[in-house]
């Protein structure tokens, strides 16, 4: 049996974790320093040694929460974030406001910007903006009168920081994924391939087989092997679509590269959109030609089935009309603003004339099945044929007027 791929899944942030936790535990070494160094400088000094004390606690008993952005919950970035305005806030009762105004620093220094930067990480830039945006205030709310420009200057440094950061978190998150979703197609393109291998190299081969010792036989095997050469038509046609694969469709963006998938919805759903080629392809075969464009054709469900109705009130029209041995070909354009849907055939074609006959006898094939269809989605179908030239009908359906009437 042939070796599956697997795709692997990297991860850009977690060695911005990893970073985080280093970051909590040297930052909480250095604030107990620093305070050490000034210790007699503290009017309160019991203060400042039980919050540092909670502090190295909280740090050790939390650095599992910022292992991965799993564990790191919202909760806990909220706590984390109380835990650095609290420190913040028992600054004045620790020390003095002369010290503060000298630049003194706060209670947990400089282990603030891990709280805002485990937001950045998270959440991005937005979190990081609301995280910082609070210890701003925190930060110019312990100063009495006017803030010193240093504590200007750490704020606006802590906002801008962890900004930045926030959104190159995003645009790295943004490229894993797109990473992840082009290794997963082309995991799924070399095994359509290898299906492709397999099939060509035994059903197909069989088929062809058939379909050429019935003709040659003559009788009924020689209707068994036109069924087999429409098998086999269909099947080439399945196999080279991808096996009903969803359609992608990659468009840029500033948050990264995405890519769009268009579902084929289920029956009886109204909402949402389809892809028209999804409705289209199983109408190829052996005397049925279906080319189509390379990207998605999406249309309102409605609409699009609808179109492919009427599509296939053209076939059946062929098949009917043009005798059994003519070929039909379906050709879908997308032009934006509307979408085109041409099916020709290389029947006798229409006598002159002979529509109005048929409309006045009552049968309403061409004026119902396919113009109705068409008028009630706002769009037009043109119907073309040269006596001996076959027939073609223009199916034109305007995207934004879609909705039935």
């Amino acid at each position: 049996m042939a070796k599956r791929e697997r795709v692997v899944r990297m991860s850009v942030e977690q060695p911005l974790w990893r970073a985080l936790t280093g970051y909590r535990l040297l930052t909480m070494v250095y604030a107990a320093v620093l305070f050490a160094a000034a210790y007699k400088e503290f009017p309160r000094p019991g203060v400042a040694i039980g919050y540092l004390a909670f502090l190295a606690v909280w740090t050790l008993a939390t650095s599992h929460k910022v292992a991965n952005a799993a564990s790191c919950t919202k909760g806990f970035l909220v706590a984390d974030l109380t835990v650095a305005i609290v420190g913040i806030a028992l600054t004045p009762v620790a020390d003095t406001q002369a010290r503060i105004h000298a630049g003194g620093s706060t209670l947990p220094t400089i282990w603030t910007a891990g709280a805002v930067l485990g937001f950045a990480i998270k959440g991005g830039w937005r979190w990081a903006c609301f995280a910082s945006t609070f210890v701003a205030a925190a930060n110019l709310a312990i100063h009495t009168g006017r803030p010193t420009e240093d504590t200007l200057h750490n704020v606006l440094l802590v906002w801008v920081a962890s900004v930045a950061i926030g959104y190159v978190v995003e645009v790295a998150r943004a490229s894993e994924n797109t990473l992840a979703r082009a290794l997963e197609i082309e995991a799924a393109t070399r095994e359509r391939e290898r299906l492709a291998r397999d099939i060509h190299d035994g059903v197909l081969q069989v088929l062809a087989m058939v379909q050429r010792r019935g003709s040659e036989l003559g009788g009924e095997a020689e209707e068994l092997g036109r069924l087999a050469g429409e098998q086999e038509v269909a099947l080439r046609t399945l196999v080279s679509s991808g096996m009903a694969q969803p359609s992608r469709v990659s468009r840029d963006e500033s948050r990264g590269a995405l890519v769009d998938t268009y579902e084929v919805d289920e029956p009886g759903a109204e909402g949402g959109e389809l892809d028209l080629r999804t409705l289209l392809a199983p109408h190829a075969g052996s005397r049925v030609s279906f080319a189509e464009p390379g990207t998605p054709v999406p249309l309102p469900v409605p609409a699009a089935r609808e179109l492919a109705a009427a599509v296939g009130a053209a076939l059946d029209n062929v098949r009917k009309h043009a005798g059994e041995g003519a070929r039909a070909w379906i050709l879908v354009e997308d032009w934006g603003d509307e979408v085109i849907v041409t099916v020709r055939d290389d029947g006798p074609g229409i006598p002159a004339g002979r529509l109005d006959q048929a409309a006045g006898e009552g049968r309403m094939g061409v004026a119902l099945s396919i113009r109705g269809r068409l008028r009630d989605l706002g769009g037009s179908a043109d119907l073309v044929s040269v006596p001996g030239q076959g027939t073609e009908v223009e199916l034109k359906v305007p995207r934004g007027r879609t909705d039935k009437r």
